[in-house]
């Protein structure tokens, strides 16, 4: 099979620009005073993904919610512990550092003048941005290869040989990404599959993101079961026959974790259906707006960063 010349990049905005701020130093400031180290640390990103990946499709994937109502309707606890502050009616606001807030702003106004696709969705969470344009990429009779940029393991789901759909997990830095394919998940995880680790992800839980889990069921007793089992589903209808293959402890705590085992998939599970408009995300080699941008760029001190984006596109 030929190698496919189109790629298709998914930036995990949040993501990314949480690492650029804890990353880059507060003191990188623009004139007057602002602090501006997540916006260059992410441009400078941005230019090295593009440089070294040479994309030609690119979409920055925004949270409109980082908390949506659909997941903590099925469980209350989910991100509980990061609302800085319940606001009724509301999920509530996510604690953000007080430095960090006013430079989301100044990202989405650079990305724009850049001319670089953002996208975002009311009640659904970057993640199912994500999850949705890849659904939309597969089902196509010729896809794109998809490589989806994040320091967040929960999209480890989406991983798919097939296509391919590749995660570029930032563990090790922007310049020395952690490819994961099914070859990565069967290795470090045990699991042969995207789905298969979304699986094993509802069993395990994850504490940082307020999810319980099944108790006494950890990654790896998690990964035997979906190995014995072929599935969430498959390990549900052995605890429901009585299988002999589960020991009588793990039945009695597949049992009691009943309830939550109903719910938590949808709440793992990245939607592959958000109401992601039509977009245009062909990586532009020409700016959107050339005047604006320099303009930014001298007010927030950032020429340097934006040059480097501006030559990485044009590269392109």
């Amino acid at each position: 099979m030929a190698e496919r010349t189109e790629k298709l990049l998914l930036l995990d905005t949040a993501s990314l620009y949480f690492r650029a701020y804890f990353g880059v130093p507060d003191s990188v400031k623009a004139p007057d005073g602002t602090p501006v180290n997540a916006v260059r640390g992410l441009l400078d990103m941005i230019a090295t993904l593009v440089t070294a990946h040479r994309p030609t499709r690119l979409v920055m994937c925004w949270d409109d919610d980082w908390r949506p109502q659909f997941r903590v309707d099925a469980i209350p606890s989910y991100k509980a512990h990061r609302v800085a502050a319940e606001v009724p009616g509301t999920t509530g606001a996510e604690e953000i550092p007080d430095t960090l807030a006013p430079q989301v702003p100044i990202i989405a106004e650079v990305l724009a003048l850049l001319g670089i696709a953002r996208v975002g969705v009311p009640g659904y969470e970057a993640d199912d941005v994500i999850g949705t344009l890849v659904a939309r990429e597969v089902a196509k009779p010729d896809p794109a290869v998809v490589e989806v940029v994040t320091g967040d393991r929960d999209l480890f789901q989406l991983v798919d040989d097939t296509v391919p759909v590749r995660v570029l997990y930032t563990v090790r830095g922007i310049r020395d990404l952690m490819t994961v394919d099914q070859a990565v998940l069967k290795e470090k995880y045990g699991v042969p599959s995207g789905p298969a680790y979304a699986d094993m992800a509802v069993l395990r839980g994850d504490p940082s993101d307020g999810l319980p889990g099944v108790p006494g069921i950890g990654e790896k007793t998690a990964a035997q079961l979906i190995h014995r089992y072929g599935s969430l589903a498959g390990i549900l209808a052995a605890r429901d026959a009585g299988d002999p293959g589960l020991t009588a402890t793990q039945k009695k705590r597949l049992v009691e974790s009943a309830d939550y085992l109903t719910v938590a998939p949808a709440v793992v599970r990245v939607a592959p259906d958000a109401p992601v408009g039509d977009l245009d995300d062909r990586l532009p080699n020409v700016v959107a707006d050339a005047d604006g941008l320099v303009a930014l760029a001298q007010r927030w001190g950032l020429s340097s960063s934006v040059k480097r984006v501006v030559d990485a596109l044009a590269l392109g």
